[in-house]
């Protein structure tokens, strides 16, 4: 077999990534080969700390920490972004080049320990802070750990107080009639009362599959779950909206543009905590006159999408104990903390409960108070090629004339072909 870049692209994908990886020298690698003195020099490969400010808060404070603990080691920084993050991986792989440590997504860890491309981590690092109960979930494959996590980012509902008091509206909807009907009266003067879309159509979705009771796959990941009358329902449910003309696919916002709650064009919309920094920088008078409220979408049961980021080891890096310290040092408190700050997002560390960044942020601090409702994508080694689909699959029924059921009929299928490759 020709092992090249688009070979392994599509084994990844396809699922026969076991034998490409193993013909590109992607074997396992254990804990133990981590043993010994730190030092060398690694790669990190991040889709996060962006902009200006967030490499200065990596090269500068997080790893400046790590060089004083670690002085043989030297770092050097690809910076990437989620949307180029599985390619590059797999283009690493495909040329023998794969970072030593790696940051990627909730999801993410199963299809690549399943491959052998990321390396085990010693148990005894699940309990070395004080982690959330759900928070190490997502970093384990077959039971055993391959990642730490860095931040959370959940997916919840924010809503204008304002425009629920001048409509006289004085809770917050408990279940999906509520949220129709309040959306339905929210809706005015060119105002639309629900954006749902503005967030990835992929984690919306799965977030109110999780909300009517529903999962996406069987515990072992083998078996397609989201196929049944749950998923069906949550996708109808954005149609119904759309219907009503209380949500709109086509006025969704871009991410950083100020959404559609800032600027008053939507009374409620789903989005994660970092709209607090968000708003905080752009309309800062949101913040100060406490327009801005939030809750947590439920129907059977509450529930948010648990994303994030995780940080992982290469399998075969050449410096194993210098990227198993690096692994260790970006998810310590401090770490955490100050890349949770620089995007809003949510530390999933008790040790960092009583910290002002969350005590300020109103939409972590829910967060927090709600993670026993949090659910996270993925859980079968075919997800990179699942999560693909999901989009474009759904998209057709909120936007035309597919039907919910047979627009999830059909990503049934392609999860089910995609779970038979691997």
């Amino acid at each position: 077999m020709e092992l090249n870049r688009r070979s392994v692209l599509a084994a990844i994908g396809a699922g026969t990534a076991a034998a490409a990886l193993a013909g590109c020298g992607g074997g396992a690698s254990s804990a133990g080969s981590a043993d010994g003195p730190a030092e060398g020099e690694i790669t990190l490969l991040t889709p996060i700390y962006e902009g200006a400010n967030g490499k200065t808060l990596l090269e500068q404070k997080i790893l400046g920490g790590f060089r004083k603990k670690y002085p043989d080691v030297k770092v050097n920084v690809d910076y990437t972004t989620y949307a180029q993050l599985n390619e590059k991986i797999t283009t690493g792989l495909a040329g023998g080049l794969l970072p030593d440590v790696l940051m990627m997504g909730v999801g993410w860890i199963p299809p690549f320990a399943a491959k052998k491309a990321i390396a085990e981590l010693p148990e005894e690092l699940a309990t070395a802070h004080d982690y959330e109960k759900r928070v190490l979930e997502p970093s384990r494959y077959d039971g055993k750990l391959y990642a730490l996590p860095v931040v959370l980012d959940t997916r919840i509902v924010v809503y204008r107080k304002d425009h629920f008091a001048e409509a006289g509206i004085k809770k917050t909807p408990a279940n999906w009639a509520e949220l129709r009907a309040v959306a339905k009266q929210l809706t005015r003067n060119g105002r639309i009362g629900f954006d749902p879309f503005s967030i990835e159509l992929r984690q919306c979705w799965e977030t109110f599959l999780f909300a009517n009771g529903g999962q996406l796959f069987s515990s072992d990941g083998k078996k397609v779950l989201f196929t049944d009358s749950r998923g069906v329902e949550a996708l109808q449910f954005f149609k119904d909206l759309v219907k009503d003309g209380s949500a709109d696919y086509a006025r969704k916002t871009d991410i950083g543009t100020p959404s559609n709650v800032q600027t008053g064009k939507a009374s409620m919309m789903m989005t994660s905590s970092a709209l607090w920094v968000q708003a905080k920088d752009q309309n800062p008078d949101l913040v100060e006159d406490d327009k801005l409220g939030s809750f947590v979408l439920a129907n059977r049961r509450p529930a948010m999408l648990q994303g994030g980021t995780l940080v992982t080891q290469a399998a075969r890096s050449k410096h194993p104990a210098a990227a198993r310290a690096l692994v260790e040092y970006l998810a310590t408190p401090e770490s955490i903390l100050g890349a949770a700050e620089q995007r809003g997002s949510v530390p999933g560390l008790r040790d960092l409960d009583d910290t002002g960044y969350v005590k300020e942020n109103q939409f972590v601090d829910l967060s927090l108070q709600n993670l026993q409702h949090a659910f996270s994508e993925g859980g079968t080694a075919a997800w990179m090629e699942i999560r693909e689909k999901i989009k474009p699959t759904l998209e057709p029924a909120i936007v035309g004339d597919q039907s919910a059921k047979d627009a999830i009929a059909e990503l049934g299928r392609l999860a089910e072909a995609a779970i038979g490759r691997m």
